[in-house]
């Protein structure tokens, strides 16, 4: 069947991205992933997450080929890991979560794609580390605003709780997951962490979390930092400008020390 070819070929190509090299496990291969997720969206100039919404950042989601597959009832699924605000104000390490969701309606086919959530408030970020997170019911979530300078189409404060990008076919743009669950991943956790799967502690821990985790945690840091100081320069009022003191660049005398002419 054409339908169930498509759907299996999604699945292998899956399968093939998600199964890392037999010197890396699982986990690595996510956190390596997610960090070319992030780094290859920010060099996008007029697709990247804008300065505006980064600066306000207290989470960061990113979900590397997740995959959605379907027949009249789709499904979506994928891995990923949840980055937070610190007490310090620091990025923490991160946190392995899973996604799932599924919707009812004439579709068929399959797609594999890259996303990557910003949270702009606590709530939806605890709302993850209780456990589960239901994008749009219990945390808004719209589909974010793309460009360095792009402000939100409908607010100018970002007041959506939750903002989704997605990359299909090599291009990010705004996307909608209502409907969409985010879950704490313990297995992850646990074997990346050694033993430990409590995402508070993992958050709460002030200990430099192991490679390739450090890689993916300093690229945060680098791209919220800079946003902040571009987020903040561009809504400063201009300042007061000194005018610049008056030279003179006189001309050179064709006649020195002869009087001026009348």
């Amino acid at each position: 069947m054409k339908f169930s070819g498509i759907i299996l070929g999604t699945l292998l190509a899956a399968a093939l991205v998600a199964e890392p090299a037999s010197a890396v496990t699982r986990e690595e291969a996510i956190l390596q992933n997610a960090a070319v997720v992030l780094r290859e969206l920010q060099a996008m100039p007029d697709l990247q997450i804008p300065d505006q919404l980064l600066a306000r950042a207290e989470g960061i989601v990113i979900l590397p080929a997740e995959v959605k597959v379907g027949f009249i009832i789709a499904a979506r699924f994928g891995s990923g890991v949840l980055l937070v605000r610190n007490a310090n104000h620091d990025w923490s390490n991160p946190v392995f979560v899973k996604t799932g969701g599924g919707s009812l309606g004439w579709q068929a086919g399959g797609q594999v794609a890259d996303i990557v959530l910003v949270l702009t408030t606590r709530q939806s970020i605890e709302g993850i580390s209780d456990g589960k997170l239901t994008l749009g019911a219990e945390a808004s979530v719209a589909a974010g605003p793309v460009g360095r300078t792009a402000m939100a189409s409908t607010s100018l404060t970002f007041d959506s709780e939750i903002y989704a990008y997605s990359r299909t076919k090599g291009l990010f743009a705004g996307v909608s997951l209502e409907g969409n669950g985010l879950f704490i991943s313990t297995k992850g956790n646990r074997n990346f962490y050694d033993g430990e799967d409590s995402a508070t502690a993992i958050m709460a821990s002030t200990k430099a979390p192991p490679p390739p985790a450090d890689e993916l945690v300093a690229e945060i840091r680098r791209i919220t930092s800079g946003a902040q100081q571009a987020a903040a320069e561009s809504a400063a009022p201009a300042a007061e400008k000194t005018p610049a003191e008056a030279r003179t660049y006189p001309l050179p005398d064709p006649q020195p020390g002869a009087e001026p002419p009348n």
